[in-house]
């Protein structure tokens, strides 16, 4: 585990040795240089993952959803905020007891050797995760189970006989309305599978606890309707909506011993194993010191969430099933649930049985994290699945070395021009191009934001882009971006003339009037953007930076203005 925070320090940017000095933003670019200390009191941003099952090794999908939780934790604590981001490992569950079987390990030290590979993803992807946690644990034991006994005090627990269609892989009972015939291509065997995720079901009939999931149906219907955008996107809010109001059955929550030995027993009841969802989605509390809050903080480590960020395919458990366990005790519920669309694998559905999934240590062993998180953010579907293909990264990275990095190149190593005086001067171009080019400087931070708070890293990061080169947007009229701005302004022209070796010829510029505007214009977008992109590409934009001479205390959100 680690503990890793950013937080704003004294802001001066220094540039080999000089300060770097703002322009007068009253009359040019609109400037909010005003930081204040958070509260003790006040309560972090907190960010979750899904905890990942140990029964196989990461793919592509779970990096996906770490890089996103990281980008989020990441801006806000950029912003000035405490921000916590809480990830771990699933260790409990039929699935898990069979895999360890199959493996011929014993159970503990399977989950103990398998969950390692999750923490190892997470610190090469440079996910800055604050709390790791495997529900093996036994803090976590103590929060289920006290959890459980305050359910079974307020009277959701009872005891009944239950028949159905239950379904290892997804560790959940299915009605019959969701279950069908399917065929399997490669061999032609024929089994009962689920219609929502096409995993095998078996009948199962057994005495077991449940939970009045039913009762809580109206409750859950006002908070949605209170709370139109606690799922995200929309059509999954719908979506859950309508199956809520479909009406809901009571939940089994327990499985008997002598089928599911590995997991938390039930209390007072050790021929019961608590159900596994009802288990990992308590993850989310137990690192928040659930059940121990001090009266008065309750907040101070998180709780509620700000965002849970998972896959499409879990939305019932986290969208239905935890807004309602947390209602039934008078518990906050998580600001919002961010449910992202899944990879393809030339467009297919990646799948172990048929061999077509993405080993996430190939892919960053070859391109290493920061283009892999640049592509999965730039790339990744939140509505809808999208295909990943590995000429896709290529050909992305290619055309950020090619906007960003040529920009980058053009300003810093450029002749006839010293970013050092034009930086000092801190004036922009009057020109009409230059106005228009301040206008999307002015426009930027806003707009990041903007799509930051409304759960599409995408979006944010298509408008930073867009600054460094003109592309077609779907937000907005295109302006004219800082490569093309550079290119009208052409301030090689007013530069002194260079030999080969890059020396001036002459003593002065030709026109240092138009030519230290024009710099400190690019300097600037690039300074602004390089500060944007860091919780995408904080490695490389870390470079860019320094290489600027941006002092570290000023490289936050609202230094990017």
């Amino acid at each position: 585990m680690r503990s890793q925070s950013l937080t704003a320090t004294s802001y001066n940017f220094r540039y080999a040795g000089y300060f770097w000095r703002r322009c007068n933003y009253r009359t040019r670019l609109p400037c909010s240089r005003h930081f204040t200390t958070p509260d003790l009191l006040e309560k972090p941003y907190y960010v979750t993952s899904p905890i990942f099952y140990v029964n196989a090794a990461p793919h592509v999908g779970h990096l996906y959803t770490l890089v996103l939780t990281d980008v989020f934790k990441r801006f806000n604590a950029l912003k000035g905020k405490k921000a916590i981001l809480c990830t771990g490992t699933d260790e409990h569950g039929m699935k898990i007891q069979q895999a360890a079987q199959k493996a011929g390990k014993d159970i503990r030290a399977f989950c103990d050797e398998n969950y390692r590979s999750f923490e190892v993803l997470a610190e090469r992807a440079n996910i800055q995760y604050d709390h790791f946690i495997r529900t093996s644990e036994p803090d976590h034991r103590f929060a289920v189970q006290h959890f459980w006994l305050m359910l079974q005090e307020r009277g959701y627990i009872y005891t009944s006989t239950h028949e159905g269609w239950y379904s290892v892989s997804d560790e959940t009972f299915y009605p019959p309305s969701s279950i069908h015939l399917a065929l399997d291509p490669s061999t032609g065997r024929k089994f009962t599978a689920s219609r929502e995720t096409g995993k095998e079901v078996e009948w199962t009939s057994e005495v077991n606890y449940h939970f009045r999931l039913s009762s809580l149906r109206d409750r859950l219907l006002q908070f949605y309707a209170d709370h139109r955008d606690f799922v995200q996107p929309s059509t999954r809010m719908q979506d859950v909506v309508q199956q809520v109001n479909a009406g809901l059955s009571d939940l089994s929550v327990s499985r008997p011993k002598e089928r599911l030995s590995w997991g938390i027993p039930v209390p007072d009841d050790p021929s019961q194993t608590i159900y596994v969802w009802l288990d990992a989605l308590i993850n989310y509390l137990t690192k928040t010191n659930y059940p121990f809050q001090i009266p008065g903080r309750e907040h101070a480590a998180g709780w509620p969430a700000d965002v849970h960020v998972i896959g499409k395919d879990i939305v019932r458990f986290h969208c239905i099933y935890w807004p309602a366990f947390l209602l039934a005790l008078d518990l906050p519920l998580p600001e919002q649930i961010m449910t992202h669309a899944h990879w393809t694998l030339n467009h297919e559905k990646m799948s172990k049985s048929t061999g077509n999934v993405v080993n996430p240590f190939f892919a960053l062993d070859r391109f290493g994290s920061d283009t892999m998180r640049f592509y999965l953010i730039r790339d990744g579907g939140i509505k809808d699945d999208r295909d990943y293909d590995n000429a896709y990264i290529i050909d992305r990275y290619k055309t950020l070395q090619g906007s960003l990095g040529n920009l980058v190149t053009r300003v810093v190593r450029g002749k006839g021009w010293n970013v050092r005086r034009a930086v000092e001067l801190s004036c922009f171009d009057d020109s009409p191009h230059g106005q228009k080019h301040l206008e999307i400087l002015r426009y930027l931070p806003a707009s990041v934001d903007g799509w930051m708070a409304q759960l599409q890293p995408g979006s944010a990061l298509g408008d930073i882009l867009e600054v460094v080169d003109q592309r077609p947007s779907a937000h907005h009229h295109p302006l004219p971006q800082t490569n093309q701005y550079m290119q009208h302004a052409s301030p090689w022209n007013f530069g002194a003339p260079t030999d080969k070796h890059g020396r001036p010829k002459a003593s002065k510029c030709l026109d240092l009037g138009r030519l230290d505007p024009i710099i400190y214009a690019c300097a600037e977008s690039i300074r602004i953007c390089a500060i944007l992109l860091q919780p995408v590409m904080p490695e490389r934009m870390k470079h860019v930076l320094d290489l600027l001479g941006v002092d570290e205390g000023r490289r936050m959100i609202g230094d990017a203005t």
